[in-house]
């Protein structure tokens, strides 16, 4: 049984801000690791290995949904420390 994070281990969302209220695996069940927006059907929902692309990615979508630029900025800076990102 996978372990229930706070936040997503790709982006660092709030799991409790996911609509879904966490990703889907690819036999559709409930993935709790990720949430809806980066893991859909078993796999990532933006291609990259480069966490400076995913944050740049994540930092724009943030300020479309409404996030001034400083808190998206702020907000990206930690991803590095994320699961998906650990190398």
């Amino acid at each position: 049984m996978e372990k229930e994070n706070k936040s997503c281990q790709s982006c660092g969302m709030p799991m409790q801000r996911d609509p879904n209220g966490g990703g889907t695996n690819a036999d559709n069940t409930k993935n709790r690791t990720y949430c809806s927006y980066c893991f859909q059907n078993g796999e990532f929902t933006y291609k990259t290995n480069d966490v400076k692309e995913f944050q740049e990615h994540c930092r724009k979508m943030m300020i479309e949904g409404g996030h001034n630029k400083f808190m998206a900025w702020l907000f990206s800076r930690g991803m590095k420390r994320l699961d998906r990102w650990k190398n």
